[in-house]
């Protein structure tokens, strides 16, 4: 076996490459160094994970899922329990397609979920490693050694502490799926936010229909108008707003449920269209949010591009690719 040596002034120490195994004489202040044959970069001071933190981190995932799941099968079931029957007593035609709109949404919203929670975030690429004569000239550049894991982690792969593994272009953890965002289920997450924000969308829409056609009438009295000030739009808006909650009052099982409903899914498509557009920010400009982190750190710039949405929904081919046939397969003659 060859030996690397790395030769300083100052007094040096001998340390063995993990990716290769070769020796090094390195200094002695260098806790991070790199094997100057295969790359691999070695931090003799790692930070691990406690475990009672991964423990209560999974737990805390499990309730979020719990109540995450709960919480659309109230949406799905008591929107078709509390809007239909009046959805339907006003329009049978109308009622049946509103009907094909809740199935699709909702075949797509648990469909997407599913895949986005209980689909491997994405594993790292298998490499060979720790032998000299295996182990090529730059076969592990930039490669780190996951404590953890005990295997090589590659330049754009991240070690969760909550899911316990590496996952390969990991965007972030998150507790309401239990599972990483990463390379094989970040289109799934992206697509379960695109369905949750039309679902959150329509389910409100719905309800706040279907909850004008039983409200109960207001019973309010408005003084003779003279002219317009602040005051008088006040004392308006205050008589409305008294006259709303004593109509509340009289509502039925049903129609409490169509206000919390339109309450709950309001609040629902706002944080959620934040969180897509932050994601579909991050895609246009070819990052993850943990390398959106990094970048600032490093003061890095990513190359903005369409392109990058692109090939995220899986579109990584040119237009060429949609002329025809016969114009892509045309031979050209050499004179």
């Amino acid at each position: 076996m060859q030996e690397l040596f790395i030769r300083t002034d100052s007094e040096d120490h001998e340390a063995i490459c993990w990716g290769c195994g070769l020796r090094l004489l390195l200094p002695s202040n260098a806790p991070i160094f790199k094997c100057g044959w295969c790359g691999a970069i070695t931090n003799q001071n790692p930070r691990k994970c406690g475990s009672r933190c991964s423990w209560w981190r999974r737990l805390r995932d499990r309730c979020f899922l719990c109540v995450l799941l709960v919480f659309m099968l109230f949406v799905i079931c008591g929107g078709v329990w509390a809007v239909y029957p009046i959805v339907f007593s006003i329009n049978y035609f109308c009622g049946i397609f509103h009907s094909i709109i809740t199935i699709v949404l909702s075949v797509t919203t648990i469909s997407s979920f599913i895949l986005v929670a209980f689909q491997c975030a994405g594993m790292p690429p298998s490499i060979q490693w720790g032998f000299y004569p295996v182990v090529g000239k730059g076969d592990l550049e930039n490669y780190t050694f996951c404590h953890h894991c005990s295997k090589p982690k590659s330049p754009r792969t991240h070690h969760c502490c909550s899911c316990g593994m590496c996952v390969l272009d990991m965007d972030h953890h998150c507790p309401f799926i239990g599972n990483c965002v990463g390379a094989a289920n970040h289109r799934h997450f992206i697509l379960f936010l695109i369905s949750a924000v039309i679902s959150a969308i329509y389910v409100s829409i719905m309800s706040a229909y279907a909850g004008l056609h039983i409200w109960p009438p207001l019973t309010y009295k408005i003084g003779r108008l003279n002219g317009f000030n602040m005051d008088l739009a006040f004392g308006v808006m205050m008589e409305v707003f008294v006259a709303l909650l004593r109509s509340a009052l009289l509502l039925s099982a049903r129609g409490l449920v169509l206000v919390y409903l339109f309450v709950s899914t309001v609040s629902v498509e706002i944080g959620l269209s934040v969180l897509l557009w932050q994601q579909l920010c991050y895609i246009y400009q070819g990052k993850t949010y943990l390398s959106h982190l990094a970048s600032q750190e490093n003061e890095q710039v990513g190359k903005e591009d369409c392109q990058n949405l692109f090939r995220f929904f899986g579109c990584p081919y040119s237009k060429s690719r949609y002329l025809p046939i016969f114009w892509r397969s045309r031979k050209r003659h050499k004179w």
